[in-house]
C-alpha cells in the first residue's frame, strides 16, 4: 500500500476535535476482550483497564513512539493463572507473571546483541500459526462452560442470553459500516447484557448501590468520593509470603507460558507490519518491542493485573480505519486508566453474567484459533509437505489436548507450553528445514 492510502501516519496528530473518537474506538475494539481475561480469573477488571493503560503507554515509550499497538490481556495467561492461583493464590500467580515478563527482557537483549535472525528461525509461521491456534482452542471449553452451564447444571436461559449475544456479534461484523462495524465485541456485549435483563439473569444489586451513592451526595466532594474508587491492585512482592523459597509450582506453571506468548508476538508484529507497509521486526526492532511487551508485563502483574500483549482486535481497528497514529493509541491508554477509577463502570463490569462473556467468547476465542490459520495461509505453508504436517499436528494436539508434565507434586507445565517447546524442537531437528518455504526470511536482517 501506498504512504497516500493511510488516513495518518505513525507519528501525525490527529486533529483535536476526531482524537477522542478515535482513541474511544480503540478502547472499545480491546475493551470487551481485555475485561474477559480477568472475569475468567476472578480478578477486578478495572486493575486489567489501569494496567492494559499503563502497559501501552509504557511500550510506546519502549518502542521509541513507532508502532501503533494497544496492549490488553493476554489470553495465553488464563489457564496458567486459574492453575497458579489454586496452587500459590493469585499473589503468587503474578511472581510468576512477573518473572515470565523478566524472560521478555532477556530474549530482548539476546537479540540485541546477535540479531533477530535466530530467533525468527527458532519460530517460524509453521510453529507460530499452530500455536497461536492452540491458544484459541484451548480456551473453546471455557466459552461452552460459560454459555450452557450454571455452577455445572444446564441452563435454557443461559443458552439464549449466550446465543443471543453470539448473534448481535456476528450481525455486527458483518453488515454494520463505519465506527459500529469495528466495535462487534462491545454491541455483543451490550446486547447480550440487555437480553440477560429481561431474563433476570443480571444481577443488579451493585448498580443500584453505587447508583445510590452517587444521587445522595450532598456535595461536589462526596459525589467524587462516589463517583471514584481506587481499584483492588495486588501487589504480589507484598501480598505473597513464602518470598524466601518461590514455590516451584510458580515457576514452571507460569514462566514456559513466555515462550508462547513470544511466539504470538512476532505473529503479532509481522501481521502489523504487512498492514503498516513497515517493517517493525527491524525498525524499531522486535528486541524494542518484545522489551515493551516484557515490561508492560511486569507492570500489570506488579499492581494485580492479567499480564499484557498485543491485541489483534486493535490491529483490526488499525487496517479497518487506515488510522496508524500512536497518538491515537496513547489517548486509548489513557482512558482505559480513567475508566479503571470509575466506580460506576467496575460495578458494571463486574455485573455482566456469564453467558453474555459466553456467547461473545465462542466468536472470539474462535477467532483467535483462525488467526493462527490465516499465518499458516498468508506465509504459504504447505501442509503436503510432511515436515510441515508433523509440526502442525503435534503442537495442535499437545496444546488442544490438554497435555502436561508433571515434575512434582503440584510442579507442572502446562500444555501450552509443551506444545510450543515441541514445536521448537521438532522445527529444529526435521530434515528439509530451508525447502519447506516457512522460515520467515522476508522479515530476516
Amino acid at each position: 500500500m501506498s504512504n497516500e492510502e493511510k488516513v495518518l501516519d505513525v507519528h501525525e496528530v490527529p486533529k483535536w476535535t476526531k482524537w477522542f473518537l478515535l482513541s474511544l474506538q480503540h478502547l472499545f475494539a480491546m475493551f470487551g476482550a481485555t475485561i474477559l481475561v480477568p472475569y475468567l480469573v476472578d480478578m477486578p477488571p478495572n486493575v486489567a483497564l489501569v494496567t492494559s493503560g499503563l502497559g501501552t503507554l509504557a511500550y510506546l515509550i519502549i518502542t521509541r513512539g513507532k508502532i501503533p499497538a494497544y496492549l490488553g490481556s493476554s489470553f495465553a495467561f488464563i489457564t496458567p493463572i486459574v492453575a497458579a492461583s489454586a496452587a500459590d493464590g493469585l499473589a503468587g500467580a503474578m511472581v510468576g507473571a512477573f518473572l515470565a515478563g523478566i524472560v521478555y527482557g532477556i530474549v530482548a537483549l539476546m537479540i540485541q546483541a546477535s540479531g533477530v535472525n535466530w530467533l525468527l528461525r527458532l519460530l517460524p509461521p509453521v510453529v507460530v500459526g499452530p500455536v497461536i491456534m492452540v491458544i484459541g482452542l484451548g480456551l473453546a471449553p471455557t466459552a461452552i462452560d460459560m454459555a450452557m452451564y450454571d455452577e455445572g447444571v444446564y441452563n435454557g436461559t443461559y443458552v439464549l442470553v449466550s446465543i443471543s449475544t453470539l448473534l448481535i456479534t456476528i450481525i455486527a461484523t458483518m453488515f454494520f459500516k463505519g465506527f459500529w462495524n469495528v466495535i462487534p465485541i462491545l454491541l455483543g456485549i451490550v446486547g447480550g447484557y440487555l437480553t440477560a435483563l429481561v431474563t433476570g439473569v443480571v444481577n443488579t444489586t451493585g448498580l443500584v448501590a453505587s447508583w445510590d451513592n452517587l444521587n445522595s451526595s450532598q456535595s461536589v466532594a462526596e459525589f467524587f468520593d462516589a463517583l471514584f474508587v481506587t481499584p483492588d491492585f495486588i501487589i504480589p512482592f507484598v501480598d505473597y509470603q513464602p518470598l524466601d523459597v518461590l514455590s516451584l509450582s510458580i515457576v514452571f506453571i507460569m514462566v514456559p507460558v513466555a515462550l508462547v506468548t513470544i511466539t504470538e508476538h512476532i505473529g503479532d508484529q509481522m501481521v502489523l507490519s504487512k498492514i503498516a507497509n513497515r517493517n517493525f521486526i527491524k525498525q524499531p526492532g522486535l528486541n524494542r518491542s518484545l522489551l515493551g511487551d516484557g515490561v508492560a508485563t511486569m507492570i500489570a502483574s506488579f499492581l494485580g493485573g492479567p499480564p499484557n500483549t498485543t491485541y489483534g482486535e486493535n490491529i483490526g481497528v488499525l487496517a479497518i480505519t487506515r488510522v496508524f497514529s500512536v497518538f491515537v493509541i496513547g489517548g486509548a491508554a489513557l482512558l482505559a486508566i480513567l475508566f479503571g477509577f470509575v466506580d460506576l463502570i467496575a460495578v458494571l463490569i463486574e455485573s455482566i453474567p456469564e453467558p453474555v462473556m459466553g456467547g461473545v467468547s465462542i466468536l472470539l476465542f474462535g477467532v483467535i484459533a483462525s488467526s493462527g490459520m490465516r499465518m499458516l495461509i498468508d506465509n504459504h505453508v504447505d501442509l503436503g509437505v510432511r515436515r510441515n504436517l508433523i509440526i502442525s499436528s503435534v503442537i495442535l494436539v499437545i496444546g488442544a489436548g490438554g497435555a502436561l508434565i508433571e515434575l512434582a507434586e503440584g510442579v507442572e507445565i502446562p500444555g501450552l507450553a509443551i506444545a510450543a517447546i515441541a514445536g521448537v524442537l521438532l522445527n529444529a531437528i526435521l530434515p528439509g528445514r530451508n525447502e519447506a518455504g516457512n522460515s520467515g526470511q522476508m522479515f530476516e536482517d
